[in-house]
């Protein structure tokens, strides 16, 4: 078995709750100090989360979707670090961004930490706007069309 397999898929807040809050706690706030009070939002229970896992059903990867009309806005990308540049982020926001235009949207904002801009412009996004701080790190705000 592939050293770097791994699925992804869709799912609810409330059917993955323990898997998705267990990754951002470790990546956001264990890893990158960002308050709890700024992680837990309130908007999870409304979102579409994607979920990735290990080829032994292990949770590696997270990302949500929180739709305003034809506007989508992904955000809450973590992916545990052992994870990391092997093509979990790109399964993970090209499984939003295709849900995302299946429901409607025709484009996808979200705000990328500095770091992760090559990242996301390598999925088609472009910069847009001065660089800001939330929650402690610098981000950039980043659009595409779907």
């Amino acid at each position: 078995m592939p050293p770097f397999r791994f699925t992804t898929h869709l799912v609810t807040w409330q059917a993955a709750k323990e898997p998705l809050s267990s990754i951002r706690g470790a990546v956001f706030i264990q890893e990158q100090n960002v308050p709890q009070d700024l992680e837990w939002d309130g908007e999870d229970a409304r979102a579409i989360h994607a979920l990735a896992r290990d080829a032994q059903g292990l949770a590696i990867g997270t990302a949500r979707l929180l739709l305003h009309g034809d506007l989508a806005h992904i955000g809450r990308m973590a992916v545990l670090k052992p994870w990391r540049g092997r093509g979990v982020g790109s399964a993970l926001l090209a499984c939003l961004l295709a849900e995302a235009q299946q429901r409607g949207a025709i484009s996808a904002f979200l705000n990328a930490q500095t770091d992760a801009v090559p990242f996301y412009t390598r999925a088609g996004f472009t910069r847009e706007g001065a660089e800001f701080f939330d929650a402690g790190i610098p981000h950039y705000r980043m659009t595409r069309g779907l």
